[in-house]
């Protein structure tokens, strides 16, 4: 927002990622292409939620080369360490501090009422803890430490970003003026790109390969991919997504990747097949991924840098975390 002869005023903004599941063009598309935006203009921070990971199953052995390759993720689809801070969830003890004083205000009820937690609870019927339950009062942690104003995130985040809104409210009025409540910030288009497979679903890290494109996928990962992907009865390439959500989709990712409306690209591919707008959307996605795996295979070589990065960002972030989590304590009476 600027305002006539005063200088634009500069968010601040968080978000994050968990390190387990392969990046898609889902979560590019629905918060990283908004970080890249946002940090030329405002104050960001930017983390990897490995706490958050450990509430569905992982293996342990494996998480901590996770965490250096969602870092060079960051990294190679535009993050830049001069410009927002990068660093690991778990090393700022100051998310896992927050997010115990937070339980101790937020209703449970509230917490079974999110969406994720039941969808969750279904899918990992073996592992329901109380870590999934709690998940959006770590999540409220990470926001509100930081002084967030906005934060980036899919359609998916929204009931997030809402209690997290509520526990501030909450707290500033229980404690005193401590927080700043958030606001979510979804992207214009494609906050919510489907399921390739099952197109009426949202597309998912934890899901088949096929159901998705990774962000780093092979050319001929990407191909194979969009040509077996679900579509509809009939011929016509039209938008609708209660009649043709499998058509729907790809003209969604084949509209925010090229940069064309979807009406534009109707009639571009008037009179035309599924097959030949498969063909085009394969193309066009493999053209503008490519930079980003070029980045990834650079960065791969240079872990010792990207470590460095992180450990950088630790260093900012802790500052920041630790002036809020002073201030919460002396609130709450616990200094």
């Amino acid at each position: 927002m600027t305002t006539r002869g005063l200088t634009p005023t500069i968010m601040k903004v968080f978000s994050g990622i968990q390190p387990t599941g392969a990046l898609h063009i889902g979560n590019y598309l629905g918060a990283i292409k908004q970080w890249v935006e946002l940090q030329e203009k405002n104050e960001c921070v930017f983390c990897i939620v490995d706490l958050h990971a450990l509430t569905s199953p992982y293996q342990p052995e494996t998480l901590q080369n996770l965490i250096l390759e969602k870092a060079i993720v960051y990294l190679a689809a535009g993050v830049n360490p001069e410009k927002a801070t990068i660093f690991v969830q778990s090393e700022v003890k100051e998310h896992s501090e927050l997010a115990w004083l937070l339980n101790t205000i937020t209703p449970i009820g509230d917490l079974n009422r999110m969406t994720q937690y039941k969808e969750k609870s279904k899918k990992f019927k073996q592992n329901v803890n109380a870590g999934l339950l709690n998940y959006p009062i770590l999540m409220a942690a990470d926001i509100l430490l930081y002084q967030t104003d906005i934060v980036p995130v899919g359609q998916d985040q929204k009931q997030h970003i809402e209690i997290t809104r509520t526990i501030a409210r909450k707290f500033n009025q229980k404690f005193g003026q401590t927080f700043k409540v958030p606001e979510a910030k979804l992207p214009n288009a494609g906050a919510k790109i489907m399921s390739l497979t099952q197109p009426t679903k949202k597309m998912s890290k934890t899901d088949p390969p096929e159901s998705r494109i990774g962000l780093f996928d092979e050319p001929e990962e990407i191909k194979a991919k969009i040509m077996k992907a679900v579509t509809d009865t009939g011929k016509t390439i039209k938008y609708n997504e209660k009649l043709k959500p499998g058509v729907s989709n790809l003209l969604t990712i084949y509209s925010l990747f090229s940069g064309k409306t979807v009406k534009e690209l109707e009639k571009k591919f008037k009179g035309k097949g599924y097959a030949e707008l498969k063909k085009s959307l394969s193309e066009l996605l493999i053209n503008s991924l490519e930079s980003f795996r070029r980045k990834k295979k650079e960065l791969l070589c240079r872990e010792v840098y990207v470590k460095e990065i992180l450990e950088q960002g630790r260093k900012r972030a802790q500052i920041i975390a630790s002036s809020t989590i002073a201030d919460v304590r002396k609130k709450m009476g616990l200094t």
